[in-house]
């Protein structure tokens, strides 16, 4: 690699370490860092730097966190949670892998899995604070889910994926694709369950695994949770400001709960909420409409409903999260630009060794796509995998589906659009704090992820 190519990636690891010790979001590096790239390596002007602009993924966030922001204010989403609630009669447990298997059938049926964790997430989420469940967990679980149906053989990327593969007169089952994608998610979800329950056993933390069912009565009915008094900020009086380096929440003194023994009438609004609810799920699911602008056109409908309160749902869009994504994925994609993304790809089909030369490739497009578009390196590096398939060494659905699959599941961190979505439905927690979180558990899932595909479907197929 060029020193062209190597001084970007150097600086993109000097924004980690600056935003991680530094309280700064590190989107901001990012619009620099895109500037100096593009503008004094590239040679582009403003119009031309700003072309790498995640638009989509900027309005989606705006759209979802406006309309859904609006539902929370006016008791909408809680009404939701409050009916899984009562459905599972006091059985928290089980309403977490309801939402994954949701999340999943979502995808599995086409739907971009962008779109189905911004379904999702927000009852999914709101349901976690209710339960006193770790929004982390519950973050993660909804996203596995969507990424579990993502390789169906009706979904984008699963026609994407065996197109790829097809063109260079390879053949791949697509059940086999399906469900080794579904298999691995599940194995990471269980696994992330585990081994939260075990460190909040020992560390005493906050929240737990799976939710408490503490204020659930008999019937099923929800507890009401009443925050404390948010400070400046948004932080709860008595909270940190989240600054400085990963920290673990302990357990606090508990959140007041109150029990609702009857269930609450459903008022106009919310009706009507649920009608654009149900409207948004059928234009984007049946119709493949844009999540962004129906999301944001079902907001402005809700908007007539409380035009005193617009204001407020305005500043209740994540804009700490649009500033986030938009100024890394534009970094990111100039580097992709300048070849430094290809190059790391094109240098690992040089080791030699096929299996050696599959785990590299699955943790080139592991690492690289927690900040990049997973679509978009799929196109890139399954391509530089095709010549070794050709020769027959290794499984052809195995390393598809590990680089696949490797791509995908990394998407839990906070600059990728799911990571993103989580982020921004959190509740109950400070949000620089949670952003800390997810960036520790996409290190962990980077680290390990890819690893454990390569393993499952490569390396025990070829040697047994």
């Amino acid at each position: 690699m060029t020193s062209i190519e190597i001084l970007p990636l150097i600086a993109l690891v000097a924004m980690f370490v600056i935003a991680t010790f530094f309280p700064i979001n590190i989107g901001i590096l990012g619009f620099i860092g895109a500037f100096v790239v593009g503008a004094f390596i590239l040679g582009y002007d403003d119009k031309e730097i700003l072309a790498e602009f995640p638009s989509s993924i900027v309005l989606t966030i705006i759209g979802v966190t406006y309309f859904f922001g609006m539902a929370k204010k006016n008791g909408t989403i809680d009404l939701l949670v409050n009916a899984c609630i009562r459905g599972v009669r006091g059985r928290v447990t089980i309403v977490p892998w309801v939402f994954f298997f949701c999340a999943s059938v979502l995808t599995a049926l086409g739907t971009f899995s962008p779109a189905a964790v911004a379904l999702i997430s927000p009852a999914a989420m709101s349901f976690a604070a209710r339960t006193r469940m770790s929004p982390l967990v519950m973050g993660i679980m909804t996203i596995n889910g969507a990424h579990a149906g993502a390789f169906s053989p009706i979904s984008v990327s699963g026609v994407l994926v065996r197109d790829i593969v097809e063109s260079s007169g390879l053949t791949i089952a697509p059940w086999t694709l399906f469900f080794a994608s579904y298999g691995i998610n599940l194995l990471l979800s269980v696994l992330t369950v585990v081994g939260y329950a075990v460190l909040a056993r020992v560390r005493n933390l906050e929240f737990t695994a799976t939710g408490s069912s503490a204020g659930i009565d008999s019937d099923g009915v929800g507890s009401v949770l009443r925050t404390p008094t948010a400070g400046p900020g948004g932080i709860p009086a008595g909270g940190s400001s989240g600054r400085g380096g990963t920290q673990v929440l302990i357990r606090t003194p508990r959140t007041e709960v109150g029990t609702d023994h009857d269930v609450q009438p459903v008022t106009g609004v919310q009706k009507l909420t649920l009608v654009l609810i149900a409207g948004v799920l059928v234009l984007v699911l049946v119709l493949h409409m844009p999540i962004s602008f129906v999301a944001i056109a079902a907001g402005a409908i809700l908007a007539f409903t409380d035009l005193s309160k617009q204001s407020e749902a305005i500043a209740g869009i994540s804009w700490s999260t649009v500033l986030l994504v938009a100024g890394m994925v534009t970094y990111i994609s100039l580097m992709e630009e300048i070849g430094t993304i290809d190059h790391l790809a094109e240098m690992a089909i040089t080791i030699g060794a096929p299996l050696l030369v599959a785990v590299v490739l699955c943790y080139v497009i592991g690492v690289t796509s927690a900040f990049a578009s997973s679509t978009a390196l799929l196109t890139a590096v399954i391509p530089l995998a095709l010549p070794l398939l050709q020769t027959g060494a290794l499984p052809v659905v195995g390393v598809v589906a590990a680089l696949a699959i490797s791509a995908t599941v990394v998407d839990v961190s906070p600059f990728s659009t799911n990571g993103a979505l989580v982020l921004a439905n959190a509740q109950n927690i400070e949000r620089p704090r949670f952003y800390r979180q997810l960036l520790l558990n996409a290190g962990i899932v980077v680290a390990i992820a890819p690893a454990l595909c390569w393993l499952v479907l490569v390396a025990v197929p070829t040697l047994v």
